[in-house]
């Protein structure tokens, strides 16, 4: 349970999409970071697996591998309040360490096959400040996927790529509304394991210019666990169901000599996110823990992102990459709340790769998420610890060391 409501939190994504709008994650790798994750068309890696298998069947032959480490760093979210400075406040900071390992083998006959194990999703939001603890002292979310995959080569031109989504989710959620001079408290943690698919097609008009699209299913997160409320009144079993949203992602990538320009154009589908419903064991409804057993209106819509990325081969050995996007939230305004304070965003990203021998390449990537601030007036009569006020200096953080080795 705990987990579901932090894989609500999170997935305002994208998977995609990395820290992208809500809570998905689509930078997965080290050409990811670089490229903002303008990564699809253009993907000729070993996170082709994950990004785009349709484009593993256009590598050179052989077995590639990829294994990276992304230092993720979120700064202190600041709170305002409008109408009472008692309210005001800090989130903590938060620091993880995020691997990933993609891997594409080598062709068999017109079939091709990839692995990516990857952390698309996943939040961490803390708050110590006794107002903002009412509703969410924590809300903490790490989301794995296994996603096996495969191409199959059409002709030169076309290729298509299909792949399985295995998804396990663990959270914890945690309030205390003591400061405010009331019992009111939980703490819920809970994981599951659910499945999806992802489909992918890439296509070749000419030589130097590709044309992908891929999909990326939904994946209803079905989270069981166990619940404490109201310091023990309640002690037993919660679950929820949420959902991982749909993704579609179109591309082009075109090169001019040493230069790749890619073009990206993602659309997440997070209308699918109406609500956040809790069950218990039993019926609170009737008790004073009834708040707790009541849904809570999120109605999230669809958002966009729009990426472009550049990448230059220096030198024999040596790639630049530079790469910017624009990333919409998905959440409105009136359900916006102390769990994930989500905003608008223009992403910033560098790196390099470079060849150290025949066979093995290393890199470093930075990406910089910089989020608009946002003022929200949704405290009322029938719910007292919603925000009224503005949220600002939200941002992230991300630093990827990749090594990557052809067999």
């Amino acid at each position: 349970m705990k987990q579901t409501v932090k894989v609500v939190t999170l997935l305002s994504l994208s998977a995609a999409t990395l820290l992208a709008s809500g809570y998905r994650i689509p930078e997965q790798s080290l050409n990811s970071v670089a490229l903002s994750a303008a990564y699809v068309a253009g993907a000729n890696g070993a996170d082709a697996s994950y990004y785009n298998p349709a484009n593993m069947s256009f590598m050179e032959n052989g077995a590639f591998t990829e294994v990276a480490i992304t230092y993720i760093n979120l700064p202190k979210v600041n709170y305002t309040d409008t109408l009472n400075s008692h309210y005001n406040g800090d989130s903590k900071e938060e620091q993880f360490l995020m691997p990933n390992l993609h891997y594409v083998s080598p062709m068999v006959g017109n079939w091709r096959y990839g692995l990516s194990i990857t952390a698309p999703a996943g939040l961490s939001k803390r708050w110590d400040e006794a107002f903002a603890k009412a509703s969410s002292e924590e809300f903490t979310l790490k989301v794995i996927e296994v996603n096996p995959t495969a191409s199959y080569l059409v002709n030169d031109q076309l290729s298509l790529g299909f792949g399985v989504r295995g998804v396990y989710t663990d959270g914890v959620v945690k309030s205390n509304a003591s400061g405010l001079g009331s019992p009111a408290n939980r703490d819920l943690t809970g994981d599951s394991i659910d499945f999806g698919y992802n489909l992918a097609l890439s296509y070749k008009p000419i030589k130097d210019l590709t044309l992908a699209a891929t999909y990326r299913s939904k994946v209803d997160l079905t989270v069981e666990g166990d619940a404490t409320l109201v310091s023990g009144m309640y002690k037993g079993g919660a679950s929820v169901t949420i959902p991982l949203p749909a993704s579609l992602a179109l591309a082009a990538a075109y090169t001019m000599d040493k230069t790749t320009v890619e073009f990206v154009y993602e659309r997440t589908y997070w209308s699918s996110y109406k609500n956040l419903d809790f069950n218990y064991d039993v019926d609170l409804t009737a008790t004073a823990m009834a708040a707790f057993d009541k849904p809570i209106s999120k109605n999230w819509k669809d958002s966009n992102a729009y990426r472009i990325g550049l990448s230059h081969q220096c030198t024999d050995n040596l790639k630049m990459m530079l790469g910017f996007a624009i990333d919409q939230s998905p959440t409105p305004d009136n359900t916006l709340g102390f769990e994930l304070p989500d905003s608008d965003a223009k992403l910033y990203s560098i790196g390099f790769e470079y060849k150290v021998t025949q066979n093995l390449k290393m890199g470093l990537a930075y990406l910089y998420d910089d989020k608009e601030d946002r003022t929200v007036t949704n405290r009322s009569f029938t719910n007292q610890t919603a925000p009224y006020g503005t949220f600002s200096d939200s941002a992230a953080h991300l630093v990827t060391a990749s090594f990557k080795y052809k067999f």
